[in-house]
């Protein structure tokens, strides 16, 4: 049995992370909606589809890819910041960023809000600069989400 092609939204998923960004600056409150995607790419890699959301659905790849091919340098990576240390490093420090920020919030909604939504910004600004100096999407080969989520499928594998 084939298995079943799913359609790329790459070319247009960016503008959800737009106005992610603008209705977060409006009001602070709409940075809750950075759970949508932290938990999209977990989401996928449990029900056994892989990195999926990377290649398929993500809206900051989508932004990167889209507006960085003009400007970007078209560097490659350097092979020592694709390794597994680097990776665990940045997936560190994206926790205990998330976690420091959740707990400094409280309950208030408004700071969670902006806990999540300076996570959001901290990673897209490292996309946006490592997209300008190599190629435009050089952050999907780090990114702590897609690390994270190929982590979970390979356990999930592990035990099918």
């Amino acid at each position: 049995m084939a298995k079943k092609r799913r359609k790329s939204h790459q070319k247009w998923s960016w503008i959800f992370m737009v106005m992610f960004i603008l209705l977060s600056v409006i009001d602070i409150r709409f940075g809750l909606l950075g759970i949508v995607c932290i938990s999209a790419p977990i989401y996928h890699a449990i029900r056994g589809r892989g990195k999926i959301h990377c290649s398929h659905y993500c809206p900051r790849g989508s932004i990167l890819g889209t507006f960085l091919k003009h400007i970007s340098l078209e560097y490659n990576i350097p092979k020592n910041l694709k390794s597994k240390t680097v990776k665990n490093i940045l997936l560190g420090l994206m926790i205990i960023m998330f976690t420091i920020g959740l707990i400094h919030a409280g309950t208030n909604i408004k700071r969670i809000g902006f806990a999540i939504f300076r996570l959001m910004m901290s990673s897209l600004a490292l996309g946006v600069i490592m997209g300008i100096i190599f190629k435009p999407r050089s952050w999907c080969q780090v990114c702590p989400m897609g690390y994270g989520t190929g982590i979970i499928d390979e356990k999930i594998k592990k035990q099918r």
